[in-house]
């Protein structure tokens, strides 16, 4: 670690501890206290090291804090999870990652959901779990409150699924990209989470049982041409084309991906259908 880089992370630590009050953390203010925010003895306490080390920290003196001493200053010092990242990276040792991919998904982004009725949008985990959507999804897709979390895995349907009717994935036109985009992000999370068993059990049942995805999986490629258009064969209102968008929520790494039809289209008529009829009369296949 250089001069300038412990400069920064010294300087990090006494932004993060002069915006933390006593009361805080549970310590008496007590009389004549001129520091703002806790004394340094304060968070070596806290954190459980030296009252000398932290100052050497502070002051741009010490080399290579462990990530256990790291992970004991960011409780002390109350930090976000962005802000304990940065500490990481400033000390120059990256974050573990996390313990697996988050399924939970905030209620606000399922008030959206539920708030765009013209559109049919779902949000997919980073292993391609669909764990939410909005009823005109299940009209366009299938019902996928009636799926097993397993069923639910657009990897597995794109890779295992049956082929019904000679329409794979839902009928999309893009089929074949969706399949090679899918196994590309997979890779990326199987190296953000490489510890996490139903991640390297995903990645293992896909190569497994799909000499496709093998062939995808060992060209060790990362990136990915986005798709901004595609068209479904829907089995009850036929070719329905629609503007594909995504958007990333990044502190679960998740997406929101929202198919819309363009106005005055007979698409839009189409989705508009959908959204009255339902999952009614339908056996939508997968």
């Amino acid at each position: 670690m250089n001069r300038r880089v412990r400069r920064e992370l010294g300087d990090f630590l006494r932004s993060r501890r002069e915006r933390i009050t006593p009361a805080d953390v549970g310590l008496p203010a007590g009389p004549r206290r001129r520091t703002p925010g806790l004394r340094r003895e304060e968070v070596a306490q806290l954190a459980f090291i030296s009252t000398e080390y932290y100052t050497r920290l502070e002051q741009a003196r010490a080399h290579h804090p462990s990530r256990e001493v790291l992970t004991q200053l960011a409780r002390a010092l109350r930090l976000s999870d962005p802000e304990r990242d940065h500490l990481h990276h400033l000390a120059g040792a990256p974050p573990l990652p996390g313990p697996g991919p988050s399924r939970e998904v905030r209620q606000s982004i399922v008030d959206l959901l539920h708030r765009l009725p013209g559109a049919a949008a779902i949000v997919i985990s980073a292993t391609y779990e669909v764990i939410a959507w909005n009823d005109l999804a299940t009209a366009l897709m299938e019902d996928f409150s009636a799926l097993s979390r397993r069923d639910r895995n657009l990897l597995r349907r794109a890779f295992l699924g049956p082929y019904r009717h000679g329409r794979r994935l839902y009928g999309v036109s893009d089929a074949d990209a969706f399949a090679r985009t899918s196994a590309q992000h997979l890779r990326t999370a199987a190296a953000r989470y490489p510890t996490d068993p139903e991640v390297t059990g995903l990645v293992q049942e896909l190569l497994s049982g799909s000499e496709e995805f093998t062939r995808i999986w060992a060209t060790h490629d990362i990136t990915a041409r986005p798709t901004f258009c595609k068209t479904f064969d829907h089995p009850l209102v036929g070719p329905l084309s629609v503007n594909c968008d995504t958007l990333d929520i990044t502190d679960r790494d998740q997406q929101v991906i929202i198919y819309t039809a363009p106005p005055g289209s007979p698409s839009e008529e189409a989705l508009r259908l959908l959204s009255i009829v339902g999952t009614q009369r339908m056996g939508l296949p997968g």
